[in-house]
């Protein structure tokens, strides 16, 4: 099965305290803002397994600044906003024999620290956090 992996820093974060003095600035309505970077793996059928797997691969987690959370949809949630590259979204890695994605994350918080709506997180990615010639947004799908 192909399982969301989020990676996100246990110290302080300065790309997403400037990201937020950055959106404040620019008049988007939030108040506190993370940041994570999300990967897709084939788990295999075994969550423990992958995330042993990853809690071993010091290319992308370190335990001593590093988080891991599993997630459980491949899409965003309500007050998140994911940023996938236009080019080469994906990529081998070569030490699991498998095809990964990789995007970044940002969950975005009102005053009430209640996850931004929709109209908010669509002005942060136009406004700042997503470059259209290089980027592409992904939200919440608000159909379904």
């Amino acid at each position: 099965m192909r399982r969301g992996v989020a990676i996100s820093l246990k110290i302080p974060d300065n790309t997403a305290y400037t990201a937020l003095v950055a959106l404040r600035r620019l008049d988007v309505a939030v108040e506190h803002i993370e940041r994570s970077d999300i990967y897709f793996f084939d788990d295999g059928g075994d969550v423990e397994m992958l995330k042993q797997r990853i809690e071993s691969d010091e290319r992308i987690f370190n335990p001593n600044k590093h988080r891991l959370a599993i997630l459980d949809s491949e899409k965003p949630g309500p007050g998140e906003l994911w940023i996938e590259p236009l080019c080469h979204p994906e990529r081998f890695d070569y030490a699991q024999h498998r095809l990964h994605r990789r995007v970044t994350g940002w969950r975005l918080y009102d005053a009430k620290n209640r996850p931004v709506g929709h109209s908010v997180l669509a002005v942060a990615a136009e406004r700042l956090l997503c470059n259209p010639a290089i980027d592409r947004p992904i939200m919440e799908d608000r159909a379904g």
